[in-house]
């Protein structure tokens, strides 16, 4: 009877043992399995826009001035610098229409959107060859060009003294990025295209983050906003009114 529970015993041990000698196996082939390791790799992209250039009158290269960036909407793609001049400020400028602005209205070309680190490598490139007074950079679109608008604001707000998007959108992160920085936002109530929720949701984050932006609502306009908004002069005033500390 001895010799039987002694061998039940050792039988048990045995096992145990039998047991923990897997365990260690398996977790040792799993750490095999699962091994540190490092990747490094140096990415760029290339961007390429022509554009429309406005200089103002008395600019001479010495005297620094604002600068606007306009950004035109989805019909304007292309390789055909005309079609920027379809609509708002370099529509003015073409009818005769004079700036107190270095205006720089970049053409997406077709099948692109705007993209933010392209427009702001394109500021970055006009501010080295002009004379621009950095703390007074503006920035206004419509339609793809207020969601142009609103996307460079949250990647670069400091460069921006003031940004009026106009019929967009965008994601609520740039708009958390862009916070109490000077906001006018322009949109119809009617707008088919781009719907009025689009403004509305950007604008609340932006009062959540302690930002107060004007925001103008056509009631009778459908997606053509920016006829209106770009025919009033207190946009420009407004923008003018500030600047970067």
């Amino acid at each position: 009877m001895n010799n039987l529970i002694l061998l039940q015993t050792g039988l048990k041990q045995a096992a145990t043992i039998a047991a923990c000698f897997l365990f260690l196996k398996t977790t040792t082939a799993a750490d095999l399995n699962q091994t540190k390791e490092t990747f490094s790799s140096k990415a760029t992209k290339t961007y390429s826009y022509n554009y429309l250039k406005y200089l103002p009158d008395g600019y001479d290269g010495k005297k620094k001035f604002p600068l606007m960036l306009f950004l035109h909407g989805a019909g304007e793609r292309g390789d055909n610098l005309e079609l920027v001049t379809k609509h708002g400020p370099p529509k003015l400028i073409k009818n005769g229409k004079k700036f107190p602005f270095i205006v720089i209205s970049p053409q997406c070309p077709k099948g692109n959107w705007w993209k933010a680190d392209g427009l702001d490598a394109l500021l970055d490139d006009l501010i080295s060859k002009h004379a621009v007074d950095e703390s007074r950079i503006y920035c206004t679109g419509l339609s793809m060009g207020g969601f142009g608008t609103w996307a460079i604001g949250g990647l670069n707000p400091k460069r921006f003294a003031a940004l009026a998007p106009i019929c967009g959108g965008g994601s609520r992160i740039d708009a958390r990025q862009i916070g109490k920085k000077p906001v006018w936002v322009f949109h119809g109530a009617k707008d088919k295209v781009v719907p009025l929720t689009e403004s509305e949701r950007m604008v609340d984050a932006l009062k959540q983050r302690g930002g107060k932006p004007r925001f103008t609502i056509y009631p009778e306009a459908g997606h053509d906003s920016w006829t209106e908004a770009y025919n009033n002069p207190k946009l420009y005033e407004w923008f003018l009114s500030h600047k970067t500390e």
